[in-house]
């Protein structure tokens, strides 16, 4: 059975929003819940440093002595993120992430983040080859 060679850019969600390093949790609860999304790419300035997922903020704030308004998406975030280019075959990115076991990739352009691909991107993909 032949399947249409698709590129990561073409089922990725855009993502016009990221949040800073030095942001509380209670800015990215706010960006997340306002854009209804789950997944936030970090960012130092310009540059891709981290993931913090709304799993992450839950499970840092059942820490205790944790304030969502004064703890850093910095200190709840995954560092080094999981991150493809435009172009990336879906393919070898659906299998980094069922083998690393991991929720999602960014999709960069050169250094600039243009996206995220999820699993519940993953699921529509498959949706439409079924």
């Amino acid at each position: 059975m032949s399947h249409p060679t698709l590129t990561i850019d073409e089922v990725m969600s855009p993502s016009p929003y990221s949040i800073q390093v030095d942001a509380t949790l209670s800015d990215a609860h706010e960006l997340m819940r306002s854009h209804h999304i789950r997944h936030l790419p970090v960012l130092d300035g310009d540059r891709l440093v981290g993931m913090v997922t709304e799993r992450d903020l839950h499970l840092m704030e059942t820490l205790s002595d944790v304030d969502p308004d004064e703890v850093t998406v910095g200190e709840a975030m995954t560092p080094d993120p999981y991150a493809v280019q435009i172009g990336t075959n879906l393919r070898d990115v659906a299998i980094a992430l069922a083998s690393r076991k991991y929720g999602s990739a960014v999709v960069l352009d050169g250094d600039r983040v243009v996206g995220v691909f999820t699993t519940v991107d993953a699921l529509r993909v498959l949706s439409h080859l079924l």
